[in-house]
């Protein structure tokens, strides 16, 4: 993953972008929670397949941009001026929001994205068109942060790999047919690949490139 530089700032870079009338709030207390969504998040991907709940959710407002609490708290302290976002779906009032409070440009396509929001999975693209890094800079890959119905309804998982003593279990719900085939096909390009968070509303489950995952 593509780490920020935590400095937190609100930027008026590319003021004319931003629509002011529908602009959604940042963190309440921006370094703060900022910093423990931050450790949150690092937590999720040291402990792969495990859910974590944000306790700053009541305090976040999402506003218009129809995006789940986790993903904006997440987006909110992952990005930066550095780290283009690309959102698979156009969201002007989550692109506003991201653009201001954290400087973050948007990337015109998957591939040229450090973080991605996934608001449908349905229609995502294949996983091979974002960006994997290389094998000098295999950081330099995307981070997807996907919405799905249920971190407890779907298809049972069996997730194993550094941070899992022996195997942890996940259900995700609403990921397309074929995604952790294709996921698994990654493997081999180790260390590149891609780190995901699934998100349910206020709560989210990490799975780095580092996590096996079988169906159980």
């Amino acid at each position: 993953m593509n780490l920020p530089d935590q400095t937190t700032h609100a930027s008026t870079e590319g003021a004319d972008s931003v629509r002011w009338d529908t602009l959604v709030p940042g963190f309440r207390d921006p370094v703060h929670d900022s910093q423990a969504t931050f450790r949150l998040l690092l937590d999720a991907l040291s402990r792969p397949a495990r859910l974590f709940r944000l306790q700053l959710a009541h305090t976040l407002d999402t506003g218009g941009s129809a995006t789940p609490v986790a993903a904006l708290a997440a987006l909110y302290a992952l990005c930066d001026f550095a780290t283009p976002v690309w959102l698979a779906a156009p969201n002007q009032t989550l692109a506003s929001a991201l653009r201001f409070h954290t400087g973050a440009p948007l990337a015109e396509s998957a591939a040229d994205a450090a973080f991605v929001w996934i608001d449908d999975a349905s229609c995502m693209p294949q996983l091979a068109d974002f960006a994997l890094g290389d094998a000098e800079s295999p950081e330099f890959s995307a981070t997807l942060l996907i919405r799905v119905a249920s971190l407890t309804d779907g298809p049972r998982l069996r997730c194993s790999g550094p941070g899992i003593e022996t195997t942890q279990h996940l259900a995700p719900l609403g990921l397309p047919p074929g995604f952790w085939s294709a996921r698994a096909e990654l493997a081999g390009l180790f260390p590149c690949g891609i780190d995901l968070f699934l998100i349910c509303g206020d709560t989210l489950a990490g799975v780095p490139r580092t996590t096996r995952v079988e169906e159980a």
